[in-house]
């Protein structure tokens, strides 16, 4: 069997003046049917073992990515960007791309704080090249403090939204997170028996069962 070839490409992307640039990635398998941006989570970078997997597993289902860093990661700092700078982060990876691929589908997505920043935008601003939104672990609340103030933002996106959260999911627990979802007109959750935050379920690979619900999503478009 031929392998996959699939093109990855490094590069700079420029936040604003005062902010500076960010590190990014490109991961482009032949026929893409999509280009999804990938954000990060707080306690990692583009460069996480995850994320790195995840653009893997969706470059096999022929859905190109763009991982890239918030400005906190870039400049080796561990606490979060405000959302502001974050909200900014994301806003020009969505202007890159939605010019360097203007013939490909555009979707944006997130790792639990990318998600929720990449959410935070899209309810406050509009981007005509978006057509979708995917959370890979949407955090809902911190851990041992059930809420859903988080999620009050979510009733301003009418974008279709995509939530793959793990059944132990401690920063979402799965009554609060069915109950969001169930408001949400334009929301598909899917649940990943077993998975907590990290998407971590004993020794199985969840990875690949994730790039294939992101894929089965896609195709109802």
């Amino acid at each position: 069997m031929k392998e996959l070839q699939v093109v990855e490409t490094d590069l700079k992307i420029v936040v604003s003046e005062s902010i500076g640039e960010v590190s990014a990635s490109i991961l482009e398998p032949p026929s893409m049917k999509a280009m999804m941006l990938l954000a990060h989570g707080a306690g990692a970078g583009m460069a996480h073992i995850f994320m790195v997997k995840l653009a893997h597993a969706l470059a096999k289902l022929s859905i190109g990515t763009i991982r890239y860093n918030f400005p906190y990661t870039e400049q080796g700092k561990k606490r979060p960007d405000t959302p502001a700078v974050a909200h900014k982060t994301i806003e020009q990876v969505i202007l890159y791309t939605a010019d360097a691929y203007k013939s490909s589908p555009l979707f944006v997505s997130g790792k639990s704080f990318g998600g929720r920043m990449t959410s935070q935008l899209l309810a406050k601003k509009s981007f005509d090249k978006v057509q979708g939104i995917v959370f890979y672990g949407f955090p809902l609340h911190p851990a041992g403090d059930p809420s859903i103030e988080r999620a009050e933002h979510l009733q301003n996106i009418h974008l279709p939204m995509l939530f793959l959260q793990g059944s132990r999911d401690a920063l979402a627990e799965w009554d609060l997170i069915s109950n969001v979802c169930a408001t949400l007109p334009t929301a598909k959750l899917v649940r990943f028996e077993g998975a907590d935050h990290s998407f971590k379920a004993g020794k199985k690979d969840v990875v690949p069962e994730l790039a294939e619900a992101t894929d089965a999503w896609l195709q109802t478009f």
